[in-house]
């Protein structure tokens, strides 16, 4: 029992993330971040804008889509400055220590100069007009990585052939 729970304690210290960024969400299907939206749009058009694979990066194992060059070069110079709080998984279930997987990316707001987005439209405005959604996120993000990361062991435990 403990030589296995040492071997975990290894394996976890192995995958655990780098940084809270490195989790990106792309759904249940693909590896499309914000299921294809421009990120950069957000901030310069001030709307969800769909993207174009023509017109991609991939950045934290993830592919970003864009609706133009100058968009994906301004994502590439800053990734951080313009790619969605929590990796893109719902702010609202963050506030709430939960993982949300399925997001709207036209349910979404930017506040003190982040980008976050929600599941649906009534999240996301909950999310902006309730102070203490913002303070509980960022409280409970390191609790939602701690899933996501157990998550992620679990599933490349189970496509690990066996020996």
């Amino acid at each position: 029992m403990a030589a296995s729970m040492a071997a975990a304690a290894i394996l976890f210290s192995f995958v655990q993330p780098a940084s809270a960024g490195e989790f990106v969400n792309t759904g249940y299907f693909g590896d499309v971040a914000i299921k294809g939206y421009d990120p950069v749009a957000y901030f310069t058009q001030n709307q969800a804008v769909q993207g174009s694979d023509r017109y991609s990066h991939r950045w934290l194992g993830a592919t970003w889509h864009f609706s133009s060059a100058e968009n994906r070069d301004l994502f590439m110079k800053d990734p951080a400055k313009y790619a969605p709080q929590y990796g893109g998984y719902c702010a609202d279930g963050v506030s709430l220590g939960t993982v949300t997987t399925n997001v709207d990316p036209k349910a979404w707001r930017i506040i003190e100069g982040k980008l976050y987005i929600s599941y649906d439209p009534g999240a996301a405005d909950g999310f902006e007009k309730t102070p203490t959604k913002l303070t509980d996120s960022r409280k409970h993000w390191s609790k939602v990585e701690d899933t996501l990361v157990a998550e992620k062991l679990q599933t490349d435990w189970q496509k690990t052939p066996p020996n």
